[in-house]
């Protein structure tokens, strides 16, 4: 059986979540080739030139330089369709997930999304991945092939090696008419973006930071400061309980730089980060399934008898998270 590894560059280089599945291409110990479109896709395939690959193949044309439904999703099968492999593997990134379902059903393929781990087993591919919010954890095959695999990141080490001269083969792809234009790229500035998923440490605020506090005032105003200088310190991720997010739907003030994106849980996301640091949260199950792949996990409640303390976190630290916070900014600062 045949392998493909299909990425994409990310300003001229392969992302990281690219080199991780690469890396678990690597581990199957099957042959493979590898497929890169994007903006540098040459040189990027000279950085991984001594993975093992039997080939390289490449789609460096302006139309891939930005991210595009029509542009990608030609691509992509045109590098598919030249690798002529039963089993076709790539990251499960933002770009990716939005064209290569498409792809698939223009090719005929099986394809499953979100895999956390890949194994060769009787010359067959063997994939796992998460079922009913990350609680069932599912060992498949396929016999319908060709088969397309995308793999989330943040699960699978990441290749590394030496460069080398991959003397990738460049693809002739037809795109056709493009009915959509890249004008230019609008982001937010580094300090106001709050989820960071490179982060070392995920910070989770509750619903306890807009409630009345000992003095029977809120302070939302304060908790937002308190929250925002520790992010900018720290340079951590910010998460949130569903309760918080919830409250401005229910006309309640609320902290004006949280939204849904910012949720974890059960009807939210699930990071993987090193650390996680939950405050103002009581632990329960719903939220907490959200920490189900955080490393390391603190949280910060007045109740000693909270959620996080019945064994759901490493460490509780029994105090006021306003009063904590506020030294912890304080020691960072210093």
């Amino acid at each position: 059986m045949k392998a493909f590894v299909l990425l994409h560059t990310e300003a001229g280089a392969l992302p990281k979540a690219a080199l991780e599945a690469l890396g678990a291409a690597c581990g199957l110990g099957l042959p493979f080739s590898v497929g890169i479109l994007g903006q540098g896709a040459a040189a990027a395939a000279d950085a991984v030139a001594t993975c093992g690959a039997t080939g390289f193949a490449v789609v460096d044309a302006p139309e891939v330089a930005q991210p595009r439904y029509a542009s990608d999703a030609a691509a992509a099968a045109a590098l598919i369709q030249s690798a002529g492999a039963e089993v076709v593997i790539a990251p499960q990134t933002s770009r990716f997930a939005r064209c290569l379902p498409g792809v698939a059903a223009r090719l005929g393929m099986a394809v499953d999304t979100h895999i956390v781990s890949l194994a060769a087993q009787d010359g067959a591919v063997k994939a796992q991945r998460w079922f009913y919010r990350q609680r069932i954890l599912s060992s498949f095959s396929r016999a319908a092939h060709p088969w397309m695999l995308l793999v989330d990141s943040g699960v699978n080490a990441p290749w590394q090696g030496a460069a080398g001269a991959a003397q990738a083969q460049a693809v002739a792809v037809d795109f056709g008419e493009s009915r959509t234009t890249v004008t230019g790229v609008q982001s937010p500035a580094a300090d106001a973006q709050t989820i960071r998923p490179e982060a070392a440490l995920l910070f989770v605020a509750g619903a306890g930071w807009t409630k009345k506090q000992r003095d029977g005032q809120f302070h939302i105003g304060r908790a937002g400061g308190i929250i925002q200088t520790f992010l900018a310190a720290a340079k951590a991720s910010l998460g949130s309980s569903k309760s918080l997010v919830d409250l401005k739907s229910e006309g309640q003030e609320t902290l004006g730089f949280m939204s849904h994106m910012n949720q974890v849980g059960q009807t939210g996301s699930t990071p993987r980060h090193l650390k996680g640091l939950s405050t103002c949260c009581h632990g329960e199950e719903p939220h907490a399934v959200g920490w189900r792949f955080i490393t390391e996990r603190r949280a910060i409640n007045l109740d000693p008898n909270c959620g996080w303390a019945q064994g759901k976190a490493d460490v509780v630290y029994v105090g006021d998270a306003f009063e904590i916070m506020e030294k912890v900014n304080a020691l960072l600062q210093s």
